[in-house]
């Protein structure tokens, strides 16, 4: 990780450092597929969880490429109670009350983590992923902003996900944006241009409600299958979105080593197959990165086409 850190440095890049997995909250595609729990159903793995922390931000305390922590990308400590990840907002906000000072309460987690890097490193930015997978709605749940003033709250955004995800690629007609209906908040939604902002603004909406400026809540994933005909509208209108609330935005992914589902530089010419073969064969170099899609991410970031 320093030898990264380092090449980051000499590139002049900074780095967000954020971990798959931490002790007994195992990422799944490293623990045989299956939805690792432990963390967030014992109390006596928090404690190792903090020390993890602990030793992290010790260890690359002052290292100049980083930009800041995320303590878990992702968590889901209601995945297996029976909540609806886009259930009723009544229902996420009771099962956050009921979960208070237990192993899924997921804000005091947080909040033992941030004391643990403060003791060694009180300068960088603490990056905090909202639960049921970073959802905006689940950050909304919760009852009160983090004791710590250099936080960033994150949401990621894939919302509608049977959409925008992978699997969706693989349907004889695949669901289209806008126009997709989903199960949603104790009901069924219709996605479109508005639907999109009205699930982002629940972070922003939550943020304003505990007194933090929008600045301090980030989209720190969005993206959908560069394969799929919507993903420029899409794209197009989750950052419209996140902008106009004052946000920062991160998409996924750039030159992701091992797939190419949203890899924006290709173009659409490039199959999947193609991709994995020139990969495969040390050729990766020879892809052509013209794709549509990075000119409208460079565009919304400042840079040309």
């Amino acid at each position: 990780m320093r030898a990264t850190l380092d090449a980051a440095q000499a590139a002049g890049l900074k780095v967000v450092i954020v971990p798959l997995s931490l002790p007994d909250a195992r990422w799944v595609q490293q623990n045989g597929g299956k939805f690792d729990d432990r963390l967030w159903s014992d109390p006596a793995f928090a404690d190792q969880a903090v020390q993890f922390w602990g030793d992290l931000a010790a260890a690359l305390k002052d290292h100049p490429a980083i930009a800041g922590y995320n303590l878990l990308n992702e968590p889901a400590p209601e995945k297996t109670t029976g909540l609806a990840e886009n259930g009723a907002m009544p229902d996420l906000l009771a099962w956050q009350a009921a979960q208070a000072g237990t192993p899924r309460d997921l804000p005091k987690l947080y909040t033992r983590m941030i004391t643990a890097v403060r003791a060694v490193d009180p300068v960088p930015p603490v990056m905090v992923d909202g639960g049921s997978y970073a959802n905006p709605r689940a950050l909304a749940a919760w009852p009160e902003k983090l004791d710590d003033d250099r936080v960033l709250y994150a949401f990621h955004m894939y919302e509608p996900y049977a959409a925008t995800s992978a699997p969706n690629m693989k349907r004889d007609v695949p669901l289209r944006y806008p126009g997709v209906t989903t199960d949603y908040a104790g009901g069924e939604q219709v996605w479109n241009r508005a639907a999109v902002v009205a699930h982002i603004d629940h972070a922003f909406d939550w943020a304003a409600a505990q007194g933090l400026p929008p600045t301090r809540i980030v989209a720190a994933e969005l993206g959908c299958m560069r394969l799929w005909p919507d993903c420029a509208t899409y794209l197009t209108d989750v950052i419209d979105a996140v902008e106009a609330r004052g946000g920062h935005w991160a998409f996924y992914s750039f030159r992701e080593d091992e797939w190419e589902g949203m890899d924006y530089e290709l173009p659409n010419s490039v199959t999947p197959g193609r991709f994995y073969y020139l990969s495969e064969e040390g050729k990766a170099d020879k892809l052509p990165r013209d794709g549509a899609l990075i000119g409208i991410l460079r565009q919304r970031m400042g840079g040309s086409e």
